[in-house]
């Protein structure tokens, strides 16, 4: 079978995310980190390839999709799928505007699409503009994003400071209207030389008709809610005609760890649940004293409290402790550093035999998957935002659960946890 989808995802924990949804709706899909392991899932309708390339370097986040998008190409993928988050989280030098600028010259498609809706969290777009809940994404939290603040709730504007293609919006009225309507619409914009458009969307009906305008598209972009519109449509064309392998997540019996980093306000609520039954060990990022020690203290700390249940350790800070940490450190530095200490703290416990693993942030993760030397996952089915789980192939497995740090319900660190001593059929 050629692959239909193939995914190239800008951090980990959305390609786990995109990866589960297609697995829910009864569609098999690999999951790898490496476009090298491309050409073993050949068979699969649907294709993830999850790379950390949200906040590095424009030309390397662009290198790396790239080469990501001829792996999937080279196996005959029908169409390419840029996933990035919600809340378009990106700054003026990319790296959304400048990865989609090259997946058009990879495939040689005029156009393509940008729907960072997701209906059940309320982000949406309306004349372009890019909501949270009520809120413009400028006045939410997300202009606090220590890597990523969101100031300008303009996705055009966003977009057009990133991109050297033309910008141009799809409104709401088009898309809840007549289907030959909206192709026409956006058949004039394209002649009109855009290249890149934005697409307005509230409602999953919304997500409906967009999916129909944007099957054949040789690209598309947006947020891991879109896709699953998309699976109705291979079947109905007949695409999709065998049942997928059943691939059961097996259980792994092991001292259980949550790893977070991420500060988003959610994810705060989560450690504060967590710590209401289990204890949690914070890193004051502003105030460590570099990475060994700060690893050691924790791993000591970590291995007094294991026997008795999972504990929680973390960088997660609140915005006036994440600014101390970037005056000291600088913006990159303290982020880096993070990110060292988390990375390095899961290798240790991975070696004191903890095979069980929460992990709280798309950077966290993605720096925590790589120093675990993992490149493919087998990923369980979604169970709503934030809450999927995956293992390792191979005699040691380890259980997975890589979360958006905005995601998951407050009390889902334990649960989630204690799920992945058992097997998900």
């Amino acid at each position: 079978m050629q692959p239909i989808f193939g995914v190239v995802a800008d951090d980990l924990t959305g390609g786990m995310e995109t990866a589960a949804m297609m697995v829910a709706l009864g569609v098999d899909c690999g999951f790898v980190s490496k476009p090298a392991l491309v050409k073993d899932l050949a068979a699969s309708p649907a294709i993830v390839i999850a790379q950390k390339t949200r906040v590095i370097p424009a030309v390397d986040a662009v290198r790396r999709s790239e080469e990501a998008a001829r792996a999937l190409l080279a196996v005959g993928t029908r169409q390419l799928f840029f996933k990035y988050c919600a809340t378009f989280d990106s700054t003026d030098e990319g790296n959304i505007g400048p990865v989609a600028d090259a997946l058009l010259a990879v495939t040689g498609q005029t156009h393509t699409g940008f729907c960072p809706t997701s209906a059940d969290l309320g982000r949406s777009v309306y004349n372009g503009h890019l909501f949270v809940g009520t809120q413009l994404v400028s006045e939410s939290p997300k202009r606090f994003d220590p890597l990523t603040p969101m100031t300008d709730p303009d996705l055009v504007c966003v977009l057009q400071r990133q991109s050297k293609l033309k910008v141009g919006l799809v409104t709401h009225g088009l898309v809840r209207g007549d289907a030959e309507a909206l192709r026409a619409h956006v058949d004039a914009l394209v002649d009109q030389g855009v290249r890149h458009l934005i697409v307005d969307a509230i409602y999953k009906e919304d997500l409906d008709a967009i999916a129909a305008l944007t099957v054949d598209w040789k690209v598309m972009t947006g947020n891991a809610p879109i896709t699953q519109h998309y699976p109705p449509i291979w079947r109905r064309r007949g695409w999709l005609d065998c049942a997928p392998p059943k691939r059961a997540l097996p259980a792994v019996q092991s001292p259980g760890v949550v790893l977070a980093g991420s500060c988003a306000d959610r994810t705060l609520e989560q450690l504060a649940a967590f710590e209401a039954a289990r204890p949690v060990h914070r890193i004051d990022v502003a105030s460590a004293d570099g990475v060994e020690p700060v690893i050691a203290r924790a791993l000591e700390w970590a291995c007094r409290h294991l026997e008795s249940g999972p504990v929680a350790i973390a960088t997660s800070a609140p915005p006036d402790q994440v600014r101390a940490a970037q005056d000291r450190h600088g913006r990159d530095g303290a982020a880096k550093l993070a990110e060292d200490i988390l990375g390095g703290l899961a290798v240790a416990l991975h070696e004191k035999g903890v095979r069980r693993f929460m992990v709280a942030g798309g950077e966290t993760s993605g720096t925590i998957v790589e120093r675990l030397g993992i490149d493919r996952l087998r990923i369980g089915a979604y169970q709503g935002p934030g809450i999927a789980r995956a293992t390792t192939e191979g005699d040691d497995t380890l259980a997975l659960s890589l979360k958006s740090g905005k995601l998951g319900p407050v009390g889902m660190f334990l649960p989630t946890l204690e799920s992945m001593l058992h097997p998900e059929n």
